[in-house]
This record gives structure tokens, C-alpha cells and sequence, in this order.
């Protein structure tokens, strides 16, 4: 595989695969709120905020953490202002008609529900003059400020500048820090990425062909790094805490992503990817027998923003004369399609609200195809109906990919195998 699919390909493994969840979990504790500080029974209305690594699109699957700002009515401030641990104690009471068999307390500043998949930790506040004031139950109780919202900005802003690779390489590093154990709160790694790229526009036009530089650049900025007990967040410049120096477990991620590197520029592509995998653990893909590569193959990254932030599902319907069966029941009982079936494929799901376009990209493989030199490859215009037909002509694993865009930009994407026999 080239460094452009690997990262495009690691990134994609690193994508939150159950947001509907997590968005209907968000949702569900709003509602609560919504009826004890409102008044307003089962409305999901949006007086919550969502913060955190998820808030951020920073987050990677697999997280449990989840960080919620709940803003109550200013005319609540006469009934908490003095009393700040009351309003822990009036939202926990919320959440807990939903939340039964969980576990709910209260916990300083937040209200703690430890679901089984998910914990989150819910702050009521009050919004004044753009700013949050929050609750601090210690020491007789007080209302404290923060400036989450300007945390969010600040970060979406450099994000949309780094063309999406803020976000990436955020996501990235907690790979790493997943695989060794590192010890950096994900706070903390998005302080570090936001620092790193701000100043540095060097792979403002970069996509994925050049990531390995990238996470290599970062290693080496962060053995650079001053050893601190804090730093201050983008947005707010609040502290961020350093609960242990990272520089010695960035300087060996360091020498590993140098290693990966030469060893790929040497030809040797299993020592490059034992190297990437050392630093990333499994997420990093796996390295694959060697392909012939389409000559005329495009590529979404190259072409287009990413930016993913939705899910989307593509599926086939597989016609013959007298049977429609789909793909995914095919596949999962392990049967292959035969020569000649019309193959219709489609949208089966999506999270996206709203109107956006699709693209297609249909890759053939197999000995056929590299004996009569047919890849294909190209991106592909979707006809409006959101629908790819094609026929089944020769055998092979072929892939077809779809792109759900919006404004230019791809915000989903999925990729099937297609097994002809």
C-alpha cells in the first residue's frame, strides 16, 4: 500500500462507528434537563453542548468519555446562585428518571452516568456575556468560569484552515497514545496538535501522501517541547495540566516513524508497517500483497476537502432473471455472484441531515483484470437518484466506494467488495 492509503485507510479505522448512539445518549439527557429546568416535556431541544474530544471531532472510535455542558435559563440564577451544589444535585435527580439502572452522582463539578459503554459527565451552567459559569462544590461552593465555546471555535477555525489535518492528526496521535500507554489527557493532545499547526502551514495543501512526514515532524516537535507543568488552551487560555513529561515516549516514537520511513523509501514494506503498528497499534492497516495500480486511478483525497463527520451505507441489490438478493446477505454467507448479474447499487443508510451529492468510484481486480489491463478507477458523477448500476463482467474482489459530499467537500464514505465469480 502507498503512505496515501495507508493513512487514508488507518484514518478511516479511526472513525467514531457508533454516533447515532452516542447522539441519541446526548439527546435523551437534554430531554430530562429540558423538562426539570424548562418545563418542556419530551423536547431534545438544544440548550445542551456538546465539549470534549467529540465536541472537537478530535475523538477516535472506541471513546467512552463524554463531555456535556447543559446551559440553564438565567432566571434559574436566583435559585442556584448561592447554592451551586443544588444544581448538580436538581440535574443528577433528571437524569436519573431515564438513567435508573445507571450509575449517577455527583462528582465536584459534573454529574458522573456511567452507562455500560459510555460515562458522561454533564455540567450545568450559566451562559454570561459569552462565557460559562460553572459549579464548584468545594470549599463552601462557588460558580467558576470557563470559555468552552471559544475552545470549540478556536480549533474548528484552524481546522478549516489546515484543511481538516488538525482534526487527523489529533485523532492520530491518540492511536498513539492508545497503543503506549501514553500518559496525555486528550485535552492536552489537542493543545499540542493546535500548537504544532499553527504556525506551520507547511501541509496546509498535504493530504494523506504526506502524513508520514507530518507525524514524524510532530514527534520531533514534541521532543523538542520545554518540559511544563501546564499549558494554555487554545480559545480560552485556560491550563491544561502535563500529568507526566512525554518527551522521552515521543523521541522513540520518533526514531520508529524515521525507521518506518527509510524502510519504506528501501523497499521494505513489512518493516514499514511493523514500525507504523508499533506506533499506532492495530488500527494502522494492515500491509497488503502487492497490487497493480490502475494507471488512470483517482484518488477523493486528492481531489476534494475531507472533512468526516457523518456515517453513510451503501449496499446492492443483485438481479437475475427471476431473484433479487442483496450483497450484504451474499457476502456474509460467503457466496460470490455470478457472471452477468445486474448489480444496482444504493444508499442503505445515512446520518446526514439535509441535502448532499454522492460519487462513485468503481476499482476491478483480479487476474483479469490485470491481464486485459482494465482497472477503471475514476471518480464517478452520481445521475441525482443516488444510485451506481453496473454489471457483473469478470471474476475478482472489485470495490466500489461511495462519496457523500457537500459543498465540494467529502462529509462520508463507504467502500464494499464485490466478489465475482
Amino acid at each position: 500500500m502507498t503512505v496515501r492509503r495507508d493513512f487514508s485507510v488507518f484514518l478511516d479505522n479511526l472513525k467514531i462507528k457508533n454516533k447515532d448512539t452516542i447522539s441519541s445518549r446526548y439527546g435523551s439527557i437534554t430531554k430530562n434537563l429540558n423538562e426539570k429546568f424548562r418545563d418542556l416535556e419530551n423536547d431534545k431541544k438544544n440548550y445542551s453542548l456538546q465539549a470534549g474530544s467529540y465536541g472537537r471531532y478530535s475523538g477516535i472510535n472506541g471513546i467512552s468519555d463524554l463531555d456535556m455542558l447543559y446551559i440553564l435559563p438565567p432566571c434559574a440564577w436566583t435559585t442556584y446562585r448561592k447554592d451551586p451544589s443544588k444544581a448538580l444535585d436538581h440535574a443528577k435527580d433528571a437524569i436519573k428518571k431515564t438513567y435508573n439502572t445507571s450509575k449517577v452522582k455527583k462528582d465536584r463539578n459534573v454529574v458522573v452516568v456511567e452507562m455500560q459503554d459510555f460515562t458522561f459527565e454533564v455540567v450545568p451552567v450559566f451562559e454570561w456575556q459569552g462565557v460559562f459559569k460553572y459549579p464548584d462544590t468545594y470549599n463552601g461552593g462557588s460558580w467558576r468560569q470557563c470559555d468552552t465555546r471559544a475552545e470549540l471555535i478556536a480549533f474548528r477555525e484552524l481546522n478549516d484552515k489546515r484543511k481538516d489535518n488538525l482534526r487527523k492528526l489529533a485523532k492520530m496521535i491518540r492511536a498513539w497514545k492508545a497503543r503506549n500507554d501514553i500518559q496525555m489527557s486528550g485535552f492536552l493532545i489537542d493543545t499540542l496538535c493546535y500548537n504544532f499547526l499553527n504556525d506551520n502551514t507547511k501541509y496546509d495543501k498535504s493530504c494523506f501522501g504526506s502524513f508520514d512526514m507530518m507525524v514524524k515532524d510532530f514527534f520531533q516537535y514534541l521532543t523538542k517541547e520545554p518540559k511544563k507543568a501546564f499549558y494554555y488552551a487554545f480559545g480560552s487560555n485556560s491550563r491544561v495540566g502535563v500529568n507526566k513529561a512525554f518527551q522521552d515516549d515521543a523521541q522513540k516514537a520518533l526514531d520508529t516513524a524515521t525507521e518506518a520511513i527509510e524502510a519504506r523509501e528501501n523497499g521494505y514494506e513489512d518493516k514499514c508497517n511493523q514500525r507504523y503498528k508499533a506506533i499506532f497499534g492495530t488500527k494502522f492497516p494492515n500491509r497488503e500483497a502487492k497490487q497493480v495500480s490502475a494507471v488512470n486511478e483517482e484518488f477523493i483525497e486528492e481531489l476534494f476537502d475531507m472533512d468526516i463527520t457523518n456515517q453513510i451505507t451503501i449496499d446492492c441489490n443483485v438481479k437475475s432473471d427471476l431473484i433479487t438478493k442483496m450483497l450484504s446477505s451474499l457476502t456474509y454467507g460467503g457466496e460470490r455472484i455470478q457472471h452477468q448479474r445486474k448489480l444496482h447499487f444504493f444508499v442503505k443508510q445515512t446520518d446526514i441531515v439535509g441535502d448532499y451529492e454522492v460519487k462513485w468510484k468503481v476499482r476491478n481486480r483480479g487476474h483479469i483484470a490485470d491481464r486485459d489491463k482494465n482497472y477503471r478507477g475514476g471518480i464517478i458523477d452520481d445521475d441525482g437518484s443516488k444510485t451506481r448500476v453496473e454489471t457483473a463482467t469478470f471474476y475478482g474482489d472489485h470495490t466500489v466506494e461511495c462519496y457523500a459530499m457537500r459543498k465540494n467537500t467529502v462529509i462520508a464514505r463507504h467502500i464494499i467488495t464485490v466478489p465475482i465469480e
